[in-house]
């Protein structure tokens, strides 16, 4: 399984959810898969859905689910601490593994080779961290989610991309109709 089988996946999971996912391919293919008000895609800042997910769940009771990718997480390598301090137990961090920087041409990561991200958030301190294949991912999550506990996922699966079209919606309207449904 690759990224956008996870995602396909999980799509109906999500549907009643609050999601902030991970720059490039990752927002394209889960906008194509199954578009949602309540989904903020991350059009332009790597590393940062993890953070913007865990802001938004201190700040409101709704259940988060952010989606991260190993790239991602590993260049804002400050949140899995940061997660682990401030506990959210609304919060879900979803890191798709694919061992590889997707969006860019598959470059390998560190996570495709000694470095476990899995590990990195327990020696943070993060309480509930889980570490599945992919085919398990949506059964984690549900468990996960009915859980009411924070928890970190990390999500093992194959590099690969599929052909998807970029997300012609305004930044401002993604905006808007997220905060309506973090509202609603």
């Amino acid at each position: 399984m690759i990224r956008s089988d996870i995602l396909r996946e999980i799509a109906p999971i999500l549907r009643d959810q609050l999601v902030v996912c991970n720059i490039g391919l990752p927002s394209q293919e889960l906008h194509m898969i199954d578009d949602n008000a309540a989904n903020f895609y991350m059009l332009g800042t790597m590393g940062l859905s993890s953070s913007i997910g865990l802001g938004l769940a201190l700040a409101q009771p709704k259940t988060v689910i952010a989606i991260d990718g190993d790239g991602s997480v590993l260049t804002n390598f400050g949140t899995l601490p940061t997660i682990a301090n401030n506990v959210a137990d609304n919060f879900i961090l979803l890191i798709i593994d694919n061992g590889s920087y997707g969006s860019t041409g598959d470059q390998p990561t560190y996570a495709g080779k000694r470095t476990s991200l899995a590990a990195v958030a327990k020696a943070c301190g993060c309480e509930n961290v889980i570490e599945c294949q992919a085919a398990e991912t949506g059964k984690i999550l549900r468990e996960a989610i009915d859980s009411g506990k924070m928890t970190v996922i990390v999500s093992k699966c194959e590099s690969g991309n599929i052909k998807v079209p970029v997300i012609t919606m305004d930044p401002v309207v993604i905006r808007d109709r997220f905060m309506k449904a973090v509202a609603g």
